[in-house]
């Protein structure tokens, strides 16, 4: 049996690519970008980001300056200006190891979460794509907790598990569940027909379709699930922190003793360490899947 000429292996294959070989016709197909448009887009990359933050910083002292006081008629000190949150925040001594502190507890709090929430949400998700019965059983209900706000169900988590530390997890689990379990099972069920067939021709099992098609498949899919429950997992952390104010003071409870004491500085830089919190477990998932699929998958972005 001759092979096709789609597989560069017959004798058509050599006709078709005018006696260049596969390698070649491979290295041929792929647009490689010039080192002009390489450079473009590097400093794009950089300067975007750059003048975004000139832009934020500009804006905050405005409203510290003019808006506040002008348009809203709110006295100024309620949005303290950027470069004294830095040096109340950050270049006093006592005030840093307190923040960074917080830091710690809240980063403990929402990696422990996550962790959770990514072996739990990944089972869920598999189990839906092998049997569909499971999907239309705990799909409603999935959808019906990532729709309840989670400072409503707080109260009862507080009732139930108390205030402690793991009902600071239970609910960054809760609200960082459902991006793991969509990403995941959208990537599973995705897998080309063909390739489910060509499965099925050589009588592969479901654990090696699994193993072999549907998660390498998915693997874009999960890891987008999983930078967005990074982000929401830092939320999570945070909040349960403002509503359960016991235990060990996380950046939340930092931020509501800071309130309370109209301590503005040192508020916004609580504010300031959380969302480089969240910022830094969004770019480290990022990070992990592109070392995961970056050497096969290729983005449409790529492109353009």
């Amino acid at each position: 049996m001759s092979a096709s000429p789609e597989t560069g292996t017959g004798p058509g294959a050599m006709q078709a690519s005018d006696g260049v070989g596969p390698e070649e016709d491979v290295q041929q197909a792929v647009p490689v970008a010039p080192p002009a448009e390489k450079k473009a887009r590097t400093w794009t990359a950089f300067i975007g980001p750059v003048l975004a933050f000139l832009l934020f910083i500009a804006i905050w002292y405005l409203m510290h300056y003019w808006a506040l006081e002008a348009v809203f008629d709110r006295p100024a000190f309620l949005i303290t200006e950027p470069d004294r949150v830095i040096e109340e925040s950050f270049l006093d001594g006592d005030n840093r190891t307190t923040l960074l502190q917080g830091l710690y507890w809240t980063t403990v709090v929402a990696m422990c979460g996550l962790s959770i929430s990514i072996v739990l949400g990944m089972t869920i998700a598999i189990g839906m794509a092998q049997a569909q019965w499971l999907e239309r059983s705990f799909w409603p209900y999935l959808v019906a907790l990532q729709a309840i706000p989670i400072l409503a169900i707080t109260p009862i988590i507080a009732s139930v598990f108390g205030f402690g530390f793991s009902a600071r997890i239970l609910v960054c689990v809760i609200i960082s569940l459902f991006p793991i379990v969509s990403n995941t099972l959208f990537g599973l069920l995705s897998a080309d027909r063909l390739q489910h067939d060509m499965f099925t021709l050589h009588g592969a099992s479901r654990r090696t379709r699994l193993m072999k098609l549907q998660l390498p498949g998915a693997m874009p899919a999960i890891f987008t699930g999983f930078r967005i429950a990074a982000g929401l997992s830092v939320i999570g952390a945070v909040v349960g922190e403002l509503f359960f104010r016991r235990g060990e003071k996380g950046i939340g409870i930092l931020l509501d003793v800071f309130r309370q004491r109209n301590n503005y500085p040192l508020m916004y830089g609580a504010l300031l360490l959380s969302s480089m919190l969240g910022i830094a477990v969004f770019t480290l998932f990022g990070w992990i899947g592109n070392r995961v699929v970056g050497k096969w998958y290729v983005s449409t972005r790529e492109g353009r």
